[in-house]
């Protein structure tokens, strides 16, 4: 995921899914509902449609707008359901076998398939089925879920599908699309989000964030809740669950990086939890200076919080230019440098003789934060302090970002002040954990109001599997 030059540029989260059911446009809309949710998955995007019970599908590597550039296409999926998928990789290589929906075609059923997040056993239970003879066509976790079903000897296919989903562990929020209904479910822990919501003509819409909702013009009607499983399908939509055994932890990513901020995850919007964190960060970290400016894009509501907090003024100090490509795909260090003074200017005329304040959503490896910091050097600032709106990360993910080694996190082994002068900052300071779970608010019965916060303090809720003798090997003493 890209929608921001801060270092969490450096993160990239998986998928986004949007499926409606009852519409007559219904593939057309799904494609407004992925432009939506561009910000989650650039790699590719498909679409699949329901015509009359016949499944069809069309899915391509690059942008939805590129993948879908032909108003041809929306005549081949014609139907009133649809299912889409946009990705970006966390399991799986950038081939076009992995790009979903996955469309599965058996004697006695057509069945759609899409998933963001990552499993923790995928490994394990890809093994076991291939050893039970499964036959694989991808390389992405998210078939495994396909094979599990078919092999249960439940009567019915919910029965298959929650036999399935008690199977697979980690994180994930499914939506599958039959002839005849269309199926959403999330882990136990919700730690990725989905959203329900409802067109006037009375269709209904599930898409990973309530932006896609409202770009195409439904109304929020719930969120899919950990252990659940919604069916769609002519006559409404019933919840029934695969499991009780929940404890939700939402990925605090979510709400510091990833979402959008017109988003709201479990009643809490984006843009304000965002807003909050910058608001403590300076509470908890105050600094004499002359400006504060926000990182763009994800940065921009903490730096506003930041400012009206400390009544320090906000400023325009970094410019993004939004239509240059990715720099992180550069080949060598020195491209990739360059390729961030192109997406990235620091305003000298405002900058230029100025103690500056500037305001980041996370640093993860600190390679782009020391380019930044060095860009407002460059164009003269005076002093750069560095305020970051989230605890260190210093333990990996296991549910579906793209950080699975402490050794990728800077904080993992340094102190502040080493990250400090790695980055060239005149100071740095982080928002504490206690800022950040404030600054949500979320208001769940579970630990932390259901925040999830093991990649700060390293307590994971679930067991880690696959990865486990990985992880406790990369542990400090180990």
């Amino acid at each position: 995921m890209i929608n921001s030059l801060g270092e969490a540029s450096s993160l990239r989260e998986e998928c986004g899914l949007y499926g409606i059911w009852g519409h007559p446009d219904a593939a057309r809309l799904t494609y407004f509902g992925m432009r939506a949710l561009q910000h989650r998955g650039q790699e590719g995007a498909g679409i699949v449609a329901n015509n009359a019970g016949t499944l069809k599908g069309e899915r391509g590597l690059g942008l939805v707008s590129q993948v879908f550039a032909h108003d041809s296409m929306f005549d081949r999926l014609a139907g009133t359901a649809a299912l889409g998928h946009v990705r970006y990789a966390t399991a799986g290589n950038g081939s076009i076998d992995n790009v979903q929906p996955l469309l599965f075609r058996f004697t006695d059923e057509q069945i759609a398939l899409a998933h963001n997040g990552n499993l923790t056993n995928a490994v394990t239970l890809r093994r076991q089925l291939e050893a039970d003879g499964g036959i694989f066509r991808s390389d992405s976790d998210t078939e495994i879920l396909m094979h599990l079903i078919r092999r249960s000897t439940a009567s019915t296919f919910l029965g298959q599908l929650k036999d399935a989903l008690n199977s697979v562990q980690g994180g994930f929020a499914y939506v599958l699309l039959t002839p005849e209904a269309m199926y959403a479910a999330l882990d136990p822990h919700g730690f990725r989000p989905l959203a329900m919501g409802q067109m006037s003509n009375g269709a209904y819409v599930v898409a990973s964030e309530t932006c896609a909702l409202e770009t195409t013009g439904a109304r929020f009607v719930r969120d899919v809740k950990p252990g659940e499983v919604v069916i769609i399908n002519d006559d409404g939509y019933r919840v029934e669950h695969f499991t009780h055994d929940i404890l939700p932890a939402i990925c605090p990513m979510e709400f510091i990086y990833f979402a959008r901020p017109d988003s709201n995850i479990a009643g809490v919007n984006i843009h304000a939890a965002r807003k909050k964190m910058g608001a403590i960060l300076a509470e908890e970290a105050p600094v004499e200076a002359d400006m504060v400016i926000g990182v763009p894009n994800s940065s921009i509501s903490a730096a506003s919080g930041y400012s009206e907090a400390s009544r320090i003024p906000n400023e325009l100090g970094l410019v993004k230019n939004q239509y240059v490509a990715r720099t992180f795909i550069q080949p060598t260090q020195e491209l990739r440098e360059q390729g961030v003074r192109m997406k990235l200017s620091a305003v000298r005329g405002v900058v230029e003789g100025k103690r500056v304040i500037m305001v980041d959503d996370s640093i993860v490896r600190g390679t782009t934060s020391r380019r930044i910091v060095q860009l407002l050097r460059d164009a003269g600032a005076a002093e750069v302090h560095v305020r970051i709106a989230s605890p260190p990360l210093k333990y990996p993910s296991f549910y579906g970002i793209d950080i699975q080694s402490r050794r990728e996190l800077i904080a993992a082994d340094h102190t502040v002040d080493e990250i400090r002068q790695a980055i060239g900052a005149d100071s740095l300071e982080f928002l504490s954990c206690e800022g950040l779970v404030r600054a949500v608010g979320l208001q769940l019965d579970a630990p932390n109001g259901g925040l999830l916060m093991a990649y700060f303090d390293g307590k994971y809720p679930t067991p880690l599997y696959d990865y486990e003798a990985d992880y406790l090997a990369s542990l400090p003493n180990n």
